[in-house]
C-alpha cells in the first residue's frame, strides 16, 4: 500500500493551513495498492513527540477500500459512512498540529482491514486499536513535520 498527500511530501513541513495555528484543515490524502481482501480502511494520525506521550490528531474508521483517498478538508466529515473518533483535543474529527515547542513529527498511519469495524462516531484510540487487532492486512505511512511559531495557548 502507498499513502501520499498533495499538500506535503513525506518527511517535509506540513503547511500552516493544516495546523491549529492556521485553518486546521485536514490535508488531502491519496492511497493505492489495497489488498484484494480489504473490507475497510482505518486512519490514525498521531504525534509521538508530544511531551506527555503520543498525542492523537485524527481517527477514522469505515473508509472504503475502493476509495482512492480523502479530499482536503474532510477532517470532521469523512464520506461514505466513515466515522471519526475523538482526538487528543477532545474533539471528534481532525485536530491539526500545534506542538508546545520545537519541531514535532506527525504520522499518518493507514490500515487495510479484513472486516468493517463496529465502532460508533466518537470512539477513542484504544477502541480502534482493540477492534483492529488481528484484522490488519497491510499498512502504509506518511509523515510530516511542523514547528509551532506563534505565542498563545498551546497543545500537542
Amino acid at each position: 500500500m502507498k499513502l501520499v498527500s498533495s499538500n506535503f511530501e513525506s518527511g517535509k513541513e506540513i503547511p500552516r493551513r493544516h495546523s491549529r495555528d492556521g485553518g486546521n484543515v485536514s490535508p488531502a490524502l491519496a492511497w493505492s495498492g489495497m489488498p484484494d481482501k480489504a473490507r475497510s480502511l482505518a486512519l490514525i494520525v498521531d504525534d509521538p513527540d508530544a511531551p506527555k506521550g503520543t498525542f492523537v490528531h485524527w481517527l477514522i474508521c469505515g473508509l472504503s477500500p475502493e476509495s482512492d483517498g480523502l479530499p482536503e478538508g474532510a477532517g470532521s466529515t469523512p464520506r461514505d459512512g466513515a466515522r471519526s473518533g475523538r482526538n487528543g483535543f477532545g474533539e471528534t474529527g481532525y485536530g491539526g498540529p500545534k506542538p508546545p515547542g520545537g519541531t514535532h513529527r506527525y504520522f499518518f498511519h493507514l490500515y487495510a482491514l479484513d472486516k468493517e469495524l463496529d465502532l460508533t462516531q466518537g470512539f477513542d484510540r484504544q477502541q480502534i486499536e482493540s477492534a483492529m487487532r488481528g484484522h490488519i492486512l497491510a499498512t502504509a505511512e506518511l509523515f510530516g513535520v511542523y514547528t509551532h511559531r506563534e505565542s498563545g495557548p498551546r497543545a500537542a
